[in-house]
């Protein structure tokens, strides 16, 4: 932008424009509607069952049934898409994370339902074995417990492979293994599902911020004291998250994902202004704890300020935003 045009007081007033609601509006440069949000949703087995999340105060695992009517709610709102997070039992965990493709597996059942009850309605999915790994990496380990990468593809394609067949609208990997995009990609070409899209989870961060969404799908104990840093982002870095949603563009990705949210607000912005491709963000666990948190003790107000929140995302430059706000924020914004 060209601020080079000298602008002083008092022929430039700029609070002239703040004056009244009408001005305010006409200059307002961005703006949140519904079409900007999406539901994360956690689902679970049985029928009529839903759990509390304690870390995530509101939040509920919900079976298939009840997540029907979640999201028919969704729907009526306006909220164009939900992002499908499964909740696994022990059972199912293993170190090579099987389930995770198993083609009548909690995922793929509960996508087939939801397309069914609301076929307009966009369904994402994650792509990742974090929920079904007996360790609680996104991948299969090797023998001194590293995550390697081309094994653990081999398996992300199979899972991927069975979202699509069963009617996901987005797969969605969130693993940070590199050429995972473009290998899903190429399945998806070679099976004839040429509209599956791709949301790749291309600047995901070592960060802390996600612990209470471990204990959503209850990954965390299987995790304990381990860490992904060799192979999720350092939060130092800003350009190696620009190659990485580079690489993933040209593998084949529709759209990108920075994640956590609002502490990487700068990465949402440089990915949007120096790509310019379709960027997407992700208000994580933590930040909706920390922002609930600040509600229910009284020390912020909650409805202005979920919105203001989801704001800083579209000035940014987002696309669109997954937050467990989209239910109240949707509301809010129809006031």
């Amino acid at each position: 932008m060209n601020t080079s045009a000298p602008r002083h007081f008092p022929a430039t007033r700029l609070r002239r424009m703040r004056r009244d609601d009408f001005s305010r509006r006409l200059m307002q440069e961005s703006t949140l509607t519904p079409n900007d949000l999406i539901l994360p949703v956690f689902v679970l087995e049985g029928e009529n069952q839903r759990e509390a999340v304690a870390s995530m105060p509101g939040v509920e695992r919900l079976s298939i049934d009840l997540l029907i009517e979640q999201a028919r709610e969704a729907y009526a709102l306006g909220i164009p898409a939900l992002a499908l997070f499964p909740v696994i039992g022990a059972e199912q965990k293993s170190e090579l994370a099987e389930e995770a493709y198993n083609s009548s597996g909690l995922v793929q059942r509960s996508v087939r339902a939801l397309k069914e009850a609301l076929p307009e309605l966009g369904i994402i999915t994650d792509v990742a074995l974090d929920p079904y790994t007996s360790h609680g990496q996104d991948g299969i380990l090797d023998e001194h417990g590293y995550v390697q990468n081309d094994r653990t593809v081999d398996t992300l394609l199979k899972q991927a492979l069975s979202h699509a067949e069963a009617g996901a609208d987005v797969v969605a990997p969130s693993d940070m293994m590199d050429g995972r995009i473009g290998a899903i990609r190429q399945v998806l070409e070679q099976e004839h599902l040429h509209n599956v899209r791709i949301m790749a989870y291309s600047a995901k961060y070592a960060s802390k911020y996600y612990g209470p969404f471990r204990d959503a799908v209850g990954s965390a104990a299987n995790l304990g004291k381990a860490d992904k840093r060799t192979y999720q982002m350092d939060p130092a870095n800003s350009d190696e998250a620009l190659h990485e949603v580079a690489m993933d563009i040209a593998e084949g990705a529709d759209m990108v994902m920075v994640k956590p949210g609002m502490p990487y607000l700068d990465i949402v912005r440089r990915v949007k202004s120096e790509l310019q491709v379709p960027t997407f963000a992700y208000q994580v666990s933590g930040e909706y704890a920390m922002h609930r948190a600040a509600f229910d003790n009284g020390w912020l107000e909650a409805e202005p300020v979920i919105l203001e929140s989801l704001m800083c995302f579209k000035r940014a430059g987002a696309d669109g935003i997954l937050t467990y706000f989209a239910l109240e924020a949707a509301r809010l914004l129809q006031r």
